[in-house]
């Protein structure tokens, strides 16, 4: 019997020993596309230790603000790895049977952080509010504290919520095909594979998206509506301009992560050939990742006279230590 067929049983409950990801299919030269895959992840990886990197040495950014911008970059750097390395592993090696135990974990931390990217912009967007509706009360509101301890509870949050996704789709029984159409082990097709009744876990496939996508990026439109309420009564152009910049780079972050991940995921998902989704879906999650570094390092004032400090500092190191 082949590993691909072979099954252990409990009770009534049958587990595949292993998983086939079927990757894309029918579609000449695929390897190119995950080469492109592992050069954009390179450069995630790069950009988001930058991003890290000038944060932590810079005690200037030590704030509420870029706790909430570290995080991202971890959640950024967490979710490119979770994806990449084992897809590169799975296609460019043809090492594409997976293990169940393996396939579960590789669900968990993959849907994990890319909901943490969720929770963390939802978490930016509620800085930026009460930065710009309640400036004089803002130091009091948020502090580096309370942003550690909502960021905190937002991962186990987030966790749990995944823990109970992949514990009821280890109640599912596969005794039919074992073929994943994704290019990971994507919680949909992976529980519509089960033989037995998925209803709990068809369910978690639309609620759970809409509590931690939809429900986020609605939180994010109310913020942004307040904070244009805010605006209109400022009463000079430029200080109404100035206060509008502080959000950009956070208004972009939001329209590069949602408008992919929510048409994929929350509208057209279901109704997509298996190739179309699975270009897409890790576009959206690779993508997002290498570019969110690129457009704080631009867009964000604080940020970029950093690194010209920091960059100013080293280049009198490197003179004096040469005189």
């Amino acid at each position: 019997m082949s590993p691909l067929n072979s099954t252990f049983f409990n009770a009534t409950i049958v587990h595949p020993e292993y998983f086939f990801i079927s990757g894309l299919s029918g579609i000449p030269h695929t390897k190119y596309y995950y080469v492109f895959l592992c050069f954009v992840y390179t450069l995630s990886v790069l950009g988001n230790t930058f991003v890290m990197f000038v944060i932590y040495t810079d005690h200037c950014l030590h704030s509420p603000k870029y706790i909430a911008v570290f995080n991202l970059a971890v959640s950024d750097l967490c979710v490119s790895t979770a994806i990449v390395p084992p897809l590169i592993d799975t296609f460019l090696f043809k090492s594409q049977l997976i293990s169940y135990e393996a396939c579960l974990t590789n669900m968990f931390f993959v849907i994990w952080f890319l909901f943490m990217q969720s929770f963390t912009l939802t978490v930016m967007s509620y800085d930026r509010c009460v930065a710009i509706c309640f400036p004089l009360r803002y130091n009091e509101i948020v502090t580096n504290k309370s942003m550690l301890v909502i960021t905190i509870i937002l991962w186990i949050i987030a966790g749990l919520a995944i823990l109970t996704v992949v514990l009821f789709v280890n109640t599912l029984s596969f005794c039919k095909s074992t073929v994943i159409n994704s290019y990971f082990c994507d919680h949909g097709p992976t529980y519509r594979l089960a033989c037995n009744d998925n209803t709990p876990s068809d369910v978690l496939s639309w609620t759970l998206p809409a509590l931690m996508l939809w429900l986020p990026l609605l939180f994010i439109t109310g913020t942004y509506i307040c904070i244009a309420r805010a605006l209109l009564k400022i009463a000079t152009a430029s200080e109404r301009l100035k206060a509008m910049k502080t959000c950009t780079a956070h208004l972009i972050l939001v329209g590069v992560y949602y408008f992919p991940v929510c048409i994929i995921y929350g509208a057209i998902g279901s109704f997509v050939h298996h190739n179309v989704r699975i270009i897409n879906t890790s576009l959206a999650m690779v993508l997002p990742p290498m570019l969110n570094p690129i457009i704080y390092s631009l867009k964000t004032e604080e940020f970029t006279e950093s690194i010209k400090k920091q960059y100013r500092r080293r280049k009198i190191q490197i003179i004096v230590m040469n005189k």
